[in-house]
């Protein structure tokens, strides 16, 4: 990896821990949401840059669709996520999910409710901060099938075709080596599994209007070309791909102007 590109990952993590720690901080939540206000104009925090805001009215709208009532409020509060990937993932009772950055652990901790007892959810994340928070929060719920693993995306810590789905909110557009992401999911995935992603992309083939440091840990500067990063899938092996429209939700029309960049959903196989 590049000293640029290890730069960005730590980066990342600090801005990310950050966030954690943050969230932690302004309980109860009349002040998280409060604090939103001093934001920048892409819903970002000022202090900690992450792409998403530290603010409940913002999880509201990505989440509508989905059972956010008794989940930890610090588990709400913490997603910096550009859509709901539990909504469009299809998750079965018995499945195994992994989910990529999980973060304060809000899209583990509704993929558990949608596998049950009978399946399990895995949330890997490289920021120690975040897992701290995800654990504290997966202990309030007292829920058995959800683990939190520290590691990074590029090259992750766990065994060969362990997982019927993969999810990730967000996260794959922080990585400078989407390549890397893409193989290693592509291993962890058990044959015939699927990958179900919210991700930030390029309108254009021009790329993202912003290309510094900053501007990737606000889920902007890595932001790939939707035909580029859906290349990127099939090099990695996999088949049947699809994208669905921009995500409203998670930045307005301005923003996106501005940016050159919006949230997408994007579906891929793996080959039985």
């Amino acid at each position: 990896m590049s000293t640029e590109s290890k730069q960005i990952k730590e980066l990342v993590k600090e801005r990310y821990g950050a966030r954690a720690k943050r969230v932690i901080e302004l309980s109860p939540i009349q002040e998280v949401v409060a604090d939103h206000e001093h934001g920048d104009g892409c819903g970002c925090d000022a202090d900690t840059g992450c792409c998403g805001p530290i603010d409940l009215d913002h999880a509201v709208r990505l989440y509508k669709d989905s059972r956010l009532a008794g989940l930890p409020v610090d588990s709400v509060a913490a997603s910096a996520g550009c859509g709901n990937p539990t909504a469009l993932a299809g998750l079965r009772e018995g499945e195994h999910v992994l989910d990529l950055g999980s973060g304060g652990g809000i899209d583990c901790f509704l993929a558990a409710q949608q596998v049950g007892e009978t399946g399990h959810v895995t949330g890997l994340d490289m920021t120690p901060d975040m897992l701290s928070l995800a654990r504290k929060n997966q202990a309030d719920l007292s829920l058995t099938n959800v683990e939190f693993v520290q590691g990074e995306i590029e090259s992750m810590p766990l065994p060969d075709g362990a997982y019927d789905v993969i999810i990730s909110n967000c996260v794959v557009c922080l990585s400078p080596d989407k390549d890397a992401v893409f193989s290693e999911s592509y291993r962890v995935l058990a044959p015939g599994g699927r990958i179900h992603l919210s991700d930030v992309l390029a309108l254009t083939s021009d790329g993202p209007a912003v290309t510094d440091a900053e501007s990737w840990v606000a889920c902007t500067a890595g932001a790939e070309y939707k035909d580029v990063y859906l290349e990127r899938l099939r090099r990695a092996g996999f088949v049947d791909l699809e994208i669905d429209g921009e995500n409203n939700e998670f930045r307005a029309d301005e923003q996106a102007t501005a940016t050159n960049t919006a949230s997408f959903k994007v579906v891929a196989h793996k080959p039985a």
